[in-house]
């Protein structure tokens, strides 16, 4: 297969890639347990968005982002943190780079919960300035693929938690070198339905791990990974099919935009 991912690629290689869009994985720099190394979130969306170029045509995978907003997970030592509104500037300028150099189309992989605001916020007002801009965005994969699996696929806290059952598997998986299994433990916190408490990490967990890694296994990691991948391939797939268009054009049949449609005839 020809390269796909811009950090090792020449000039060359990317004019005769013909690249129409382009997967942008976003990660953290932040402490997940004594098991499980700082890049975790970053190597996991990192290692999806490799194995989805591998089989989508044209997609160019960037260099990821290995800083996000961590500062409510600061209490264990060492969080590389950028505010929001940083992180919002940065998604700002990568999203401009590409419109600059004609790539449209933009699935981005998000590894940690603290990037979330930043992506809806900076995803949102660019396309409202920049229509011409498709960006799709996999916000949390740890959820998606726990709902992507089985009932029962996972033992803890529906696999959930930072460093817990599903992204220890992943890592498992993934990087299983870098995984200390015989250093992994948590805790499950004890959280109120329905109404989200927005916590310090430090009032969840002495040991900047929840959930229960100990349940982690490759097996259930590589199934995690293979459902997304699947996922995200028939994703892309249908998308260039239909042209990244939802079925209607802003614009096109809507009395509110002063245009008429067959129902106002």
């Amino acid at each position: 297969m020809s390269e796909k991912r811009l950090f090792r690629m020449t000039g060359r290689d990317f004019r005769l890639g013909r690249f129409d869009k382009a997967v942008l994985a976003i990660g953290s720099t932040e402490y997940h347990g004594e098991h499980l190394p700082y890049g975790t979130d970053t190597l996991v969306a990192e290692h999806l968005a490799e194995a989805v170029a591998e089989r989508v045509e044209g997609l160019l995978v960037l260099p990821p982002l290995p800083l996000g907003m961590s500062h409510h997970y600061a209490s264990f030592p060492l969080a590389l943190s950028l505010s929001t509104e940083t992180l919002m500037r940065v998604l700002w300028e990568v999203f401009e780079s590409l419109l600059r150099h004609g790539i449209r189309r933009l699935l981005i992989i998000n590894g940690h919960d603290g990037n979330i605001p930043a992506i809806e916020a900076a995803t949102r007002e660019f396309r409202v300035k920049h229509p011409e801009m498709k960006i799709a965005v996999l916000e949390a994969w740890w959820k998606t693929a726990a709902d992507l699996l089985p009932e029962g696929t996972f033992e803890a806290w529906g696999g959930l938690g930072h460093g817990g059952e599903g992204k220890t598997s992943m890592m498992l998986a993934v990087v299983p070198e870098l995984v200390e299994m015989s250093h992994a433990r948590g805790v499950i916190p004890k959280l109120p339905a329905h109404v989200e408490v927005k916590w310090r990490f430090e009032e969840l967990t002495p040991y900047g791990v929840t959930g229960d890694p100990t349940k982690a296994t490759a097996e259930k990691g590589r199934k995690m990974r293979d459902a997304l991948v699947e996922l995200l391939v028939s994703f892309l797939r249908e998308m260039d099919q239909r042209g990244w268009e939802l079925g209607f054009k802003a614009g096109e049949g809507d009395p509110l935009l002063g245009v008429e449609t067959d129902g106002g005839r």
